[in-house]
């Protein structure tokens, strides 16, 4: 049996990467492409990983990558999938993600992200298994306030600040496939739209240490 076999991360990989250049999943940072790091650290925390791509040609470069960089066998399964609309950013990435998922909540990461951390995973998904009722998102946001969790239905929305939410590290239930679906089709592709809309919770960030929230997103990043 695989361990936390209940638990699915979407890794997001399609994007034009025009600020870095060069697409960043593959980029090699200390001897390794930056997906490594990620999926090593997914390593015993999840059994499923979904890693979404714009086409058939780089999910074949990303398997010959992976298994040429990776010595050891994953605790999971990989399933490869081509992102359904093309060039339509992060959201039509986790709608497929969602779509091909056997799990009906899952986490999402960027494969630019390469320093998420194990304490992170296992406590956002235990977080989740606290809410005891369906939701459609759970994601973390930047507070000062000490609280651990809230939720949409209880933020005056002239004081909840979207702007500071990190909507590619959070999880997302199947039931906002379809609209997540209606948005992508009619060019709607901001995914705080679709947060605001939906019945989200937040968790407050100071839980966690900011580096999992770290991203390379252009060389300066690197230095």
């Amino acid at each position: 049996m695989i361990p936390n076999d209940h638990r699915t991360c979407i890794l997001l990989c399609g994007g034009m990467s025009k600020r870095m250049g060069q697409d960043k999943g593959s980029m090699i940072i200390h001897n390794k492409p930056m997906i490594v790091y990620i999926l090593k650290t997914l390593n015993y925390e999840i059994g499923e990983v979904i890693i979404v791509l714009n086409d058939r040609e780089r999910i074949a470069k990303y398997k010959s990558m992976i298994d040429y960089y990776s010595c050891e066998k994953f605790s999971y399964k990989i399933i490869f999938v081509e992102d359904e609309f093309k060039n339509k950013g992060p959201l039509s990435g986790i709608m497929t993600g969602l779509k091909n998922a056997n799990n009906s909540y899952c986490l999402v990461i960027p494969c630019d992200s390469p320093y998420i951390t194990k304490k992170y995973i296992n406590s956002i998904f235990q977080i989740k298994n606290q809410i005891k009722n369906d939701f459609d998102a759970l994601i973390p946001y930047h507070d000062d306030k000490k609280s651990l969790i809230k939720q949409l239905s209880h933020i005056n929305d002239k004081n909840f600040k979207l702007k500071l939410i990190e909507p590619l590290h959070g999880i997302y239930s199947k039931n906002i496939i379809d609209q997540m679906q209606k948005n992508v089709e009619s060019n709607k592709l901001d995914i705080k739209s679709i947060i605001k809309h939906s019945n989200a919770y937040f968790i407050n960030t100071k839980n966690f240490d900011e580096v999992n929230f770290q991203n390379i997103n252009c060389p300066c990043d690197l230095k």
